[in-house]
This record gives C-alpha cells, structure tokens and sequence, in this order.
C-alpha cells in the first residue's frame, strides 16, 4: 500500500512538472519544438502588444508584459530552456538562487528592440528605414507567406551594448562625460571666442573602454543577416507598404525606428517563380485588371472555330474561343468578367467577406503569313478575284482620291534649255 501511495506521489509530482514546463510556451503561444526564430517572433509580438506604455492604466496588460518577458528570458537561452523542460519552474528558480541572471523586463525589452525599452514622448528614437522586396505578380494574386534577409544593426550580444569586453565603462575625463568640449579660440588681446564641439577623445559617447569587446570592436553594434518573416496578402496592391514597428537599426543610444518595406513587382523568373509553366506569370497588371496578348493566326482571325486555353496564376484555366465564321478584327479587345486581380479586402475570403475579382482584357494580334506556297499563292487568289468581281469594292475609287498626279499649281512654266 505504501508502494502504491509513493508511486502516485511520484506520478503526480511528474505531472506537476510536465504541467509547468509547458506554461511559458502557452504564454508565448509557440509549440513545445518552437526554434529560436520561432521563440523570437513571439516575443516582438507580444511584447509590443502588451507593453505598459502603449496599455497605460492596464494593469492586465503589464502582467501580461511581465509574463512574456519572463517566458522570453527562460526560453531564449539553451541552458535555462534544457532546465526549464526538465525541471519546470522550480529548477529555474535553484539556477537563478544558485547565481544565474534574471532580468528587469523593461531592460530585456531594451536591449531586444535596442534604446530605453519604453515609448514616452520625447525620448531618442532611431530613424525609420524602408527597404524594397520584389515580389512575382504571380504571389501578388495567391498571397504569400515567405522571408527576405537584410543586414540590420544589431545590439552587440557578447557585451550587452557596452562594448566593453569586461563590461568596465569609464567616464570620459577630457570631457567628464559630457561627450562635447568648450574650446577658446583667441580672436585678440583680450577678445576670445567660445566653440562647443564634440569630444574627440570619446566620439561624443561621454564614456571610455579601457578593453574593448572583440565582436564589437567597442561600437556596442553589430551588422548581422536578419530574417523576416513577410506576409503577402492576396490581392495586395504594387507598392503597398508592410510596417514592422521597431525593427529598423537598433542601438543602445535610441529606440529602433519602423522597418518599413515597400512590395514591389518583379519581373517573372521562369525557374523559381513557374514550376508548373502557367501563362499568368506574364500577364501584365493595373490596378485590379489584369492585360494578356493573345496571337491568332489569319485562319483562325478570319473564319474562327478556334479554342485558347490559358491557364491562370492560381493554375484554374480560362478558355477563350470563337465558333466557325466568327471572325476576330486585328487589335479587338476582349474584357473577361472576374478573371483579373483579386480585389484587396482587410478581412480576405472569409465569412464575412467574399473576394471581388477584377478583369482580364484580351488584346488579339492577328499574324500575316510572310510567304505561301505557289499552288496555295493561285488558289487563293482565284478565290478573292471571285468574290471581288462580285461583292467587292474599289477602296481607292471608293475614297474619292484622284488617279493622277495634280500638276503644281500658279508655277511659271519656262521653256527647257
């Protein structure tokens, strides 16, 4: 009985732990297997979502913000996450008593986003940075979820922004830490000028590195490759700009700005962007219309029974045709209902609202042969003598213009020498 009751006990208290290694990826919102990129992209989320300053007088919020960060910091690092699944809270507690660092969630915000961590008014605030990402029309009408890598400033990990690599930052003393010197210049006896200008010992900074961090170069940042994850929605329009609040060039002197990236249309890649060899890719786009060229040939532009069919850039095929004795003009435009871009919507194809559609407009070309065979070079034109002795008409005495050249008129005519 006692056996029975221990190994409750020890099944129980399993539980508890497997229990608990799973709250701060519920928090977070991730998988259990979630990667760092994963881990990473929850957290810029969340956090800005919760923040107190942009949440003021929300206490649920700054609770949450609390919860976050602290989901962030467990499971951001290797070792605190291999701890954390095994032994739950409880070993993340013995690691932290036993010397392990636990971080201000305001400060682990900072150095995420790079500046103070908060966004009261006024404080120094990075530039904004726009960036282009050519994307097929092809993604432009389906939608897409994909990445673009660019080399964003980074906050130096190795030394927490300080630069130093023993994490030892003096105050400048040419400048005691103003990071600007006045200088007196003498203009005469008696007469001197003051100039402020910056600190050339310490570039402005108002602090000195002794040792500087290797991976930094005492800069405090670092240019690194960086994904982003990027969302096309369907339908989105050429030039439609994404913003990814800061995101832009971090520091630990200002708050990163906005990321902003501008979509762009790019030309079609038969490789990458058409495996399946679908027409659509070459369409051309304005606005929600989409524009196609289609080549007949004479006997198709003049006695039809011809069939076209094109397949679209979502792989669902459009046919085009015309019965025999239909005849098609050279440079006719044909306009066919809901076959062009999708019309944008915030809330997409979803139950509250269904996708519009734009036109597709059909230019023929109709192509001339260049040479006939001579049998076929008589046939034909015993047959067009035919119908135009009977049906035809003159175009040229039928507009009235003159069969001969008009002679000059009012010129004085001279005798030839």
């Amino acid at each position: 009985m006692l056996l029975q009751s221990a190994a409750w006990l020890l099944l129980f208290a399993v539980l508890q732990l497997v229990l608990c290694a799973e709250d701060y990826y519920k928090v977070l919102g991730i998988d259990k297997n979630a990667n760092d990129k994963q881990i990473k992209s929850a957290y810029r989320q969340l956090s800005k979502k919760f923040h107190p300053d942009k949440n003021p007088g929300d206490d649920t919020a700054q609770g949450k913000f609390v919860e976050v960060s602290e989901a962030y910091e467990a499971l951001s690092d290797p070792e605190s996450r291999k701890i954390y699944d095994q032994y739950g809270h409880e070993g993340l507690k013995q690691r932290q008593q036993g010397g392990g660092q636990h971080h201000d969630p305001f400060d682990l915000f900072s150095r995420f986003f790079g500046g103070g961590g908060h966004y009261q008014r006024g404080q120094p605030r990075g530039h904004n940075l726009e960036i282009k990402v050519g994307i097929s029309l092809r993604d432009f009408y389906n939608g897409r979820e994909t990445e673009f890598q660019w080399e964003k400033q980074q906050i130096c990990e190795e030394c927490d922004g300080t630069g130093s690599a023993d994490g030892h930052v003096d105050t400048c003393g040419h400048c005691g830490g103003h990071g600007v010197r006045i200088i007196k210049h003498q203009l005469a006896p008696g007469m001197f000028q003051q100039v402020q200008t910056q600190c050339d010992a310490c570039g402005g900074r108002g602090k000195t590195i002794k040792h500087k961090c290797p991976a930094c170069s005492g800069n405090r940042v670092v240019r690194k490759p960086t994904l982003v994850s990027l969302k096309v929605d369907r339908g989105a329009a050429r030039d439609s700009k994404i913003v990814y609040e800061n995101e832009a060039d971090a520091s630990p002197d200002y708050i990163a700005g906005d990321l902003i990236v501008t979509l762009v249309e790019k030309e079609p890649d038969m490789e990458n962007d058409n495996p399946e060899h679908v027409d659509g890719i070459f369409f051309r786009r304005k606005g929600n219309d989409l524009f196609w060229r289609e080549v007949l040939s004479l006997r198709e532009a003049w006695m039809g029974d011809w069939t076209r069919n094109l397949t679209h850039m979502d792989g669902h095929v459009v046919r085009l045709s015309r019965k025999r004795g239909e005849v098609v003009q050279p440079g006719h435009v044909e306009a066919v209902e809901n076959e062009g871009m999708p019309i944008w919507d915030e809330d997409g194809d979803s139950v509250y609202h269904k996708t519009q559609f734009g036109k597709l407009y059909v230019e023929y070309v109709v192509v001339l042969p260049d040479q006939m065979e001579s049998g076929m070079e008589k046939e034909f034109w015993s047959i067009w003598q035919k119908w135009r002795g009977k049906i035809g008409v003159d175009l040229h005495k039928d507009s009235g213009r003159p069969d001969a050249p008009i002679s000059d008129q009012g010129q004085e005519k001279k005798d030839e020498l």
